[in-house]
């Protein structure tokens, strides 16, 4: 059995009911849990259907509180839970693929699809554990030519597109994850009220199990980027950097270091292996 859950706050009704609707036909046996963070409780006639379980909060718990909500409730023949944005949407063989991503490869605990924006174009969400550069420091660099060399980097720009592979950090905008996995993490860390919840959960699983970005299926996604243009988004998001920090070491932590080097080799191997078999291939 597949679960789902999504979180509210005041979202376009026609927005989160595609998303519902891209979950419901896609798995016509799961259920999916909708977290409602608003201020007065959203309608919507999807919240009607069976498989629709709608928890209203009156309040704004956040996104990885509200989340444990569902996840607390979600019953045990769930196989994987879909951790879904409400701005997102997608066709109905993403999360069959993916299922069978994890059915196929037990030491993987999370995969994420390829993420797109609604033109098509890549949204460069597999990237390496974040340094406080990559967070907190380049937003304020002058240089744009050294943004865009951290970015490269940070956001893993050498990747080919298509290519799967082992990536220490996916977003949580939409992730797959092995239920076992998120039971034995205990979901979110309840710190974060809103940002680095996702790069926090996904490194906690990634402590036992393997964290796999799956290209060959799509999901489509809005992504406003709400912290680069709101500067209440952005004091949040600072504010979870430095929770993030904290808790894992801001200029000592080995175990980035680890992860990250390693997931460089292999995407240096993986273009070192393309170019080999195209020289090959031409002969030359």
């Amino acid at each position: 059995m597949i679960t789902a859950s999504l979180v509210l706050y005041h979202n376009d009704p026609e927005e989160y009911g595609r998303a519902i609707n891209s979950f419901l036909s896609s798995v016509p046996t799961g259920e999916i849990w909708v977290v409602d963070n608003s201020s007065n409780p959203l309608e919507n006639a999807l919240f009607d259907d069976p498989r629709v379980h709608y928890i209203y909060n009156g309040e704004n718990l956040g996104f990885g509180r509200a989340h444990n909500k569902a996840i607390s409730q979600i019953p045990p023949s769930s196989f994987a839970h879909l951790i879904v944005n409400p701005d997102i949407y997608f066709e109905r063989n993403v999360v069959p693929e993916l299922e069978a991503a994890l059915s196929r490869n037990p030491e993987v605990g999370v995969v994420m699809p390829r993420i797109s924006y609604p033109d098509g174009s890549l949204q460069r969400l597999t990237k390496l554990l974040p340094t406080p550069m990559d967070l907190i420091f380049r937003r304020f660099l002058p240089s744009s030519w050294m943004k865009k060399k951290l970015n490269s980097r940070y956001e893993l720009h050498d990747l080919p597109d298509g290519q799967e592979a082992e990536i220490p950090s996916l977003s949580g905008c939409f992730i797959l994850v092995r239920t076992e996995a998120l039971r034995r993490i205990g979901g979110f860390d309840e710190r974060y009220f809103m940002y680095m919840e996702d790069v926090d959960l996904v490194r906690r699983i990634g402590d036992f199990s393997k964290t796999l970005y799956v290209p060959s299926v799509t999901a489509i996604h809005s992504y406003a980027k709400g912290s680069y243009i709101n500067p209440k988004l952005l004091k949040f998001h600072i504010e979870s950097a430095c929770k993030y920090f904290m808790k894992w070491g801001w200029f000592i932590d080995r175990q980035r270091s680890q992860r990250n080097a390693v997931t460089l080799a292999r995407i240096a191997n993986i273009n070192n292996e393309r170019k080999i078999c195209k020289h090959s291939d031409s002969g030359t």
